[in-house]
């Protein structure tokens, strides 16, 4: 995030001597991205962070392809992915490509006897059902319907849900993660025109600090593999950090809406982006106020992109015959647009309930054996008259 965030207990300065009350030092460790040019938060652990007892098995979690080159429009019915206790094992890639997979997931238990550390990439993960805890081991964030938790590479973690039914439609991105550049200065801070500011980021607030030795096993993705490693000590010894590289949480329902006479590109509902695609929040706001407005999208042609829309709940106006957990892919290099009935039916209309998040590819997206078990294979044809 481009804002400081200090927690916990640290030192005057950074790469001095940070004691304990014993007399034996705390144990810095810088946490980075890109080198030492991205962005770094310093952290102060009871233990070394480096003490590995034993690797155990490694193996795959490669998505499998079914379409590798794909221009065929589809719809997928998320919520028809099944349970799973398991949270990683309930991680189902659909779509994928070499800058991000595209993941739901219905975990049914908490991350209990292991921890989670993703090497490759930041995650996004959105709320569509469930409540609970994410704890990390630079603080925890408590999380609901409707919350982004963004976490970066390389952050331990850990999920602790409230009951059994959750749903999570997941974004893991091989780029660094950012608030949309179009809204901050070059200070970092948000702009006035911005539909979100920092009152609306959720930092950690809460530190658990734990001084434990032992056998802490940490699930480390790498490369598309899971890779068991055993810690000496527990991950969650930190003290206290500072710094701009942390997990945060943001809800679509503080996405303040921005509106107009006529209608608004996509753009404007930008949340997140990298390099290489963008996040979107399209959320319940007043319809276009021209006396002749179309409040229904115009037709466009993705030339350059692939258009993922998860919904989540409401009347997607644009859409016939879609409900909540539902997927629409609309590849690169055909036009897609309203259904049929859609605009007629948008004339008048002053208000749209709808809530759905975007994914904006640069790259196309391949389709994968998990995305065809739940895929409507006529959904192209659903534009015919």
């Amino acid at each position: 995030m481009p804002f400081y965030h200090k927690l916990g207990n640290i030192p005057p300065k950074r790469h001095t001597q940070f004691r304990k009350e014993d007399g034996s030092l705390y144990y810095e460790q810088l946490f980075g991205t890109i080198g030492f040019d991205g962005m770094s938060t310093n952290s102060y652990h009871e233990f070394r962070p480096t003490m590995v007892k034993e690797i155990r098995k490694q193996y795959s979690v490669a998505p499998k392809v079914a379409k590798a080159n794909n221009i065929q429009s589809y719809r997928f019915r998320g919520f028809q992915v099944p349970p799973e206790n398991d949270y990683l094992e309930s991680r189902k890639v659909v779509l994928t490509n070499s800058d991000c997979n595209i993941i739901l997931s219905a975990p049914k238990q908490s991350t209990k006897d292991y921890f989670y550390k993703n090497t490759d990439a930041d995650e996004v993960i959105f709320v569509h059902k469930g409540t609970g805890k994410l704890r990390t081991m630079y603080g925890n964030l408590d999380f609901k319907y409707g919350d982004y938790l963004v976490i970066p590479r390389g952050m331990i973690y850990k999920l602790d849900f409230d009951d059994e039914n959750n749903r999570l439609f997941i974004v893991e991105s091989y780029r660094p993660v950012y608030t949309p550049k179009r809204y901050r200065n070059w200070f970092g801070q948000l702009l006035e025109h911005s539909p979100f500011c920092e009152r609306d980021i959720r930092r950690p607030e809460e530190l658990e600090t734990y001084n434990e030795k032992g056998d802490f096993l940490i699930k480390v993705k790498k490369q598309d593999e899971i890779i068991e490693m055993v810690y000496a000590s527990h991950p969650f010894d930190v003290v206290g950090y500072d710094g701009y590289n942390y997990p945060y949480a943001f809800s679509i329902h503080d996405f303040e809406p921005i509106t107009g006479r006529i209608h608004q590109p996509p753009p404007v509902h930008q949340t997140f982006e990298t390099d290489a695609f963008v996040i979107c929040s399209f959320v319940p706001r007043l319809y276009d106020y021209h006396p002749q407005a179309i409040p229904a999208p115009y037709n466009h042609s993705n030339i350059d992109s692939d258009e993922v829309l998860y919904y989540v709940d409401g009347d997607f106006m644009s859409r016939n015959d879609i409900d909540a957990g539902h997927i629409s892919l609309h590849p690169a290099g055909i036009p897609h647009g309203p259904h049929p009935g859609a605009t007629e039916r948008s004339i008048g209309e002053t208000v749209t309930e709808e809530l759905a998040v975007m994914v904006d590819t640069f790259k196309p997206l391949k389709v994968t054996e998990e995305a065809m078990k739940i895929a409507d294979e006529d959904y192209y044809k659903s534009w015919l008259e």
